[in-house]
């Protein structure tokens, strides 16, 4: 085994999904998948002997879901502990409360089912490498949530409504980055998925001028791409 090679488990309830998965990713050069389990309570035993370095888990599981599965992973594992196990979080659902509610528990990336082996090995390589990884059709979902408890925060005349995947440590990166109110903008604009032709048209300024504007935004947040830098500002609530 290599020194930089990924350790993976992979905890699917749906026997073909789990050995195509298995199948695929033993073929990418660098991933090993060290165990694989049909449920949750099977999936943690697992993940607790192997200490993997990414626990790949579906959300639909047939005894404890996804999510608990997630919180049982970190109540076991301590703050500053070397070699945690990351959780990469795969599945079919797409609604803002499974999304809101897998961060919240603890998730790192979410991905889903139907992306292709390409994009799972990105998502597992920026999750092991530190970077939260997420769909960009996710993305979008949680966006239009936090804008829809905007409205209602306001509505309550102004009352402040706690969302629990919010990050005090990614809020502390991102207000330490200094990013500016255009910069901001251009996130807001990445988060709903426009490219940066369409970025250019909707700010009326040049395609040039929009990457390095991202340019600046990926090297202020210590980020590889617009992905994580999305996920960043989502995650620490400077999205609204």
């Amino acid at each position: 085994m290599t020194m930089t090679e990924i350790r993976l488990v992979i905890v699917e309830d749906h026997d073909l999904t789990r050995v195509g998965l298995e199948a695929a990713l033993q073929r990418r050069d660098g991933l090993s998948v060290v165990g694989e389990a049909s449920n949750g309570f099977q999936g943690l035993r697992l993940i607790q002997a192997e200490k993997p370095d990414i626990a790949i888990v579906d959300i639909g599981l047939p005894d404890i879901d996804g999510i608990e599965l997630v919180r049982h992973i970190h109540e076991n594992q301590t703050d500053g502990e070397i070699g945690k196990t990351k959780v990469l979080m795969l599945t079919m659902h797409k609604t803002p409360d499974a999304v809101l509610a897998s961060f919240a528990a603890g998730a790192d990336s979410y991905c889903m089912k139907d992306t292709d082996i390409d994009h799972l090995e990105e998502a597992i390589r920026a999750t092991h490498a530190g970077n939260p990884w997420i769909d960009p059709q996710i993305a979008s979902i949680v966006l239009k949530k936090f804008r829809k408890d905007t409205i209602e925060s306001q509505a309550l005349g102004g009352k402040t409504i706690n969302i629990k995947a919010l990050d005090p440590e990614y809020e502390e990166i991102v207000d330490k980055a200094g990013l500016t109110g255009r910069e901001i903008e251009i996130l807001q604009l990445i988060v709903q998925g426009s490219s940066n032709a369409e970025i250019s048209d909707a700010l009326y300024v040049t395609v040039g001028t929009i990457k390095t504007h991202i340019r600046h935004i990926l090297n202020k947040l210590c980020v590889d791409d617009r992905t994580h830098a999305a996920v960043l500002a989502l995650r620490a609530g400077i999205i609204e």
